[in-house]
């Protein structure tokens, strides 16, 4: 027990519990980090370590790539605030636990496959290659919040809104969702290139 916390006390944005989250894919069990925080904040230890991302709760990893673009550079507790507003509003409409929409999200939304070029000759061909499970979690966290991003630009709904609907179409596997359909376009490329 360290600094009087349990593991039961411990909850997200101090609402919700990760102890009935499950991961669904068994490839991304071991790249989806679901010990939860006091504050979802490293400041960046992982980040000359390799693969040490693997290692930061799923939820900071999130709010990292909130603030990843623009003017939202470097302004975490802005990220911060975004997110806890946007698992409100998951929670509202879904009447589920955030986090669990938010992996199943992650796991639908990760590509399965995609296109390299290869040089024989001096001639570049597109080879289809498999990804790796931690290179999944990173493009679909990706496009969550590139997707959140392009539909609140310009439109009446904040960002928080934007981020929730996003996640929520994601977890659906909706192809109205920018995630999703950016992971059927890679793969359908793919595809066409094995």
């Amino acid at each position: 027990m360290k600094y009087g916390f349990t593991r039961d006390e411990l909850k997200v944005f101090g609402r919700w519990n990760v102890d009935d989250v499950t991961v669904k894919d068994p490839a991304l069990r071991k790249y989806i980090h679901l010990n939860p925080k006091f504050v979802p904040h490293t400041h960046g230890r992982h980040a000359n370590v390799p693969f040490a991302k693997q290692n930061v709760f799923i939820v900071e990893r999130l709010i990292n790539k909130v603030m990843r673009k623009g003017r939202n550079t470097g302004k975490k507790m802005l990220a911060y605030n975004v997110v806890r507003e946007a698992f409100e509003i998951v929670h509202k409409k879904t009447r589920k636990n955030p986090i669990q929409v938010l992996v199943d999200a992650i796991t639908n939304a990760g590509p399965r496959e995609e296109v390299v070029r290869l040089k024989y000759g001096g001639i570049a061909v597109p080879k289809s290659v498999d990804t790796s499970s931690l290179r999944r979690v990173d493009v679909a966290l990706r496009n969550i919040c590139e997707g959140a991003r392009q539909r609140a630009f310009k439109n009446p709904k904040s960002i928080a809104e934007c981020l929730a609907e996003e996640i929520i179409l994601a977890s659906k596997n909706d192809p109205k969702s920018y995630a999703v359909s950016k992971k059927e376009e890679v793969e359908r490329i793919a595809k066409s290139a094995r």
